[in-house]
């Protein structure tokens, strides 16, 4: 990665079960990593109710763990939120009947204000979503429909449409497809890591993206590289453990 890219991201699942004991291990192994790490949560990190701990541990490694928040890299402003289920489109769970119902809904609306807010404080001319769960349909297709639910939700792809989001990057979806596309036009990639390591089983398994960055904003940049527009290189990398998520198989 430090050969390809400037910066990684990191779309969630940064452990197994959410213990802190593994993410000493993750810590340990990114102490190398010379470039700035972004990374969001996944909803592996917060199985054993530790992501407090799990957070901290990965903070002090020099992560930056956004959770509803900004950051700007390079004249590239990122905005981050781990997401939520609920489903797409008009098929979405909506927020009527029981209280349990209503709760799941609500912490879906929760994340889709919260990467608003992130968004909201960019002033960048290119802005990212980091993103743990899906926004759109498009890149969880090819999974059990019994799960979409459980995928993503299109409560996501509303703030993404109101600020120039150039480029989305989620995981959880081991069995989705690799991109897709908002209402908006903004290019959503589907980055978890079994998806990656099934499609391209010779090449490590990161992706490459670059991103246009405008020259009052940065003066230098990379020379082109294989995988999409022109500058800031950045490395987006999905660590979804071996476990699957809801019993996808």
């Amino acid at each position: 990665m430090a050969d390809s890219a400037e910066i990684v991201l990191i779309a969630g699942d940064l452990t197994d079960y959410g213990l802190p004991e593994e993410a000493r291990v993750l810590a340990r192994e990114m102490s190398g990593v010379r470039m700035p790490i972004v990374a969001v949560l996944g909803n592996h990190d917060v199985e054993s109710d530790h992501e407090d701990e799990v957070r901290q541990i990965l903070v002090d490694a020099g992560v930056i763990l956004l959770d509803g928040d900004a950051c700007e890299m390079h004249g590239i402003g990122i905005a981050g939120v781990k997401g939520f289920g609920g489903g797409f489109g008009q098929r979405a769970l909506g927020a009527w009947g029981e209280t349990i119902v209503k709760r799941f809904v609500h912490e879906a609306v929760n994340e889709a204000l919260k990467l608003e807010a992130a968004l909201a404080r960019l002033r960048t001319s290119q802005m990212i979503a980091l993103l743990h769960y899906s926004p759109i349909q498009q890149t969880v297709d090819g999974e059990p429909l019994e799960i979409y639910p459980f995928l993503g939700s299109s409560r996501l792809e509303e703030p993404i449409g109101r600020y120039p989001v150039s480029l989305v990057l989620h995981g959880h979806a081991h069995r989705g497809q690799l991109q897709g596309t908002t209402k908006s036009g903004a290019i959503v990639h589907n980055v978890s890591l079994p998806l990656l390591a099934r499609t391209f089983p010779q090449q490590p398994t990161f992706r490459v993206f670059e991103v246009a960055v405008d020259r009052c904003e940065r003066a230098d940049g990379p020379s082109p590289g294989p995988d999409a527009a022109p500058t800031p290189q950045l490395v987006e990398q999905a660590p979804d453990r071996r476990r699957n998520d809801l019993g996808a198989p």
